[in-house]
């Protein structure tokens, strides 16, 4: 049963204050723009420029900030208690088993987000971070088998998290397009992650 006030689904016009490099990412913008506004307590939201955001969020191997340390970019990131808890990532066009399971990799052995806008303040990962994967299902063919792929590929990366050395602990995918995707379901289960 659908709750009201803060689960209501943000309706956002994908025309409006659109910049080219939204444009260029559509889902990322509708995702991004409806996470902005939920409330989820006393959290910190990070949010990339191609989300609705105004900064890139890069994560680091190291305390050092640097090009030889820095791993990858996040699109959207959520900090509770000055450490890192949700990370989400959000693919629109590479779609492929290797590309997803490289963004979860890349993040897994990262130790820490750096950036200006925290006066180079390390932010470390909690000791339970939670990966969430969005993927577009707008350019698969009637018939695709994508889908089950993906569900299959959720539960082996739940199955195998628990004996890595890592901080993520949980990883969860999502998948729909700009028609269909569940903005409420995410967010809900951002939630109940958060209280972890």
């Amino acid at each position: 049963m659908e709750t009201q006030s803060n689960e209501k689904t943000i309706n956002i016009s994908i025309d409006e204050k659109f910049s080219q490099t939204n444009r260029n990412h559509e889902l990322h913008f509708l995702i991004g723009e409806h996470l902005k506004f939920v409330d989820f307590g006393n959290v910190q939201k990070i949010i990339d420029p191609a989300c609705g955001g105004e900064q890139h969020i890069p994560l680091f191997l190291t305390e050092d900030k640097s090009r030889e340390t820095q791993l990858c970019k996040v699109d959207f990131m959520i900090i509770k208690d000055n450490k890192i808890k949700i990370i989400i990532e959000i693919e629109e066009s590479d779609i492929k088993p290797t590309q997803i399971l490289g963004k979860l990799l890349t993040s897994a052995i990262a130790r820490y987000y750096i950036h200006k806008t925290t006066n180079n303040v390390n932010i470390p990962m909690a000791d339970n971070v939670c990966f969430i994967q969005i993927l577009d299902t707008i350019k698969l063919p009637v018939g695709s088998k994508k889908r089950e792929q993906w569900e299959n590929i959720e539960v082996a990366i739940n199955e195998i998290l628990p004996s890595f050395k890592a901080n993520i602990k949980t990883y969860k995918l999502f998948y729909g397009n700009l028609s269909d995707i569940n903005l409420n379901e995410i967010s809900r289960f951002i939630k109940h992650k958060l209280d972890d």
